[in-house]
């Protein structure tokens, strides 16, 4: 079991950057994928990036490709999403997540079975 808890969130000016964190508590952080989704006012939960167990291999959703970059460091238990050129459309609740799941990325919700609170980032016009 894993428990996370994402910070870094906040208000930032479109073109501007922020970097999300996400710490992890439990057992076995490397045994698991780690993915970042976002909900943005009224909208359904999307997928957005995600990192390989064992780091490596990465994959990100079309609208954030070259944006943002998904890493993690073990010996920390965190994982991080680094996010560049933000425009008012990334406005959203961004989550973390943790898989166990035997898909190579996995990219959906149902993959996904611990979920931390969100952080929340608004980038204004």
């Amino acid at each position: 079991q894993v428990q996370l808890a994402e910070s870094g969130g906040g208000l930032v000016q479109a073109g501007g950057s922020l970097r999300l964190s996400c710490q992890a508590s439990g057992r076995d952080f490397s045994s698991y994928h780690m993915g970042w989704f976002r909900q943005g006012p009224g909208k359904e939960r999307e997928f957005v990036a995600v990192i390989r167990r064992s780091g490596g291999a990465t994959r990100y959703t079309a609208s954030v490709k070259g944006r943002f970059t998904i890493s993690r460091d073990d010996a920390k238990n965190t994982v991080y999403l680094e996010m560049n050129s933000l425009k008012p459309e990334d406005t959203a609740m961004y989550y973390c997540a943790a898989s166990s799941k035997v898909t190579w990325l996995p990219q959906m919700i149902y993959e996904y079975g611990y979920w931390g609170q969100g952080t929340q980032v608004t980038v204004s016009s």
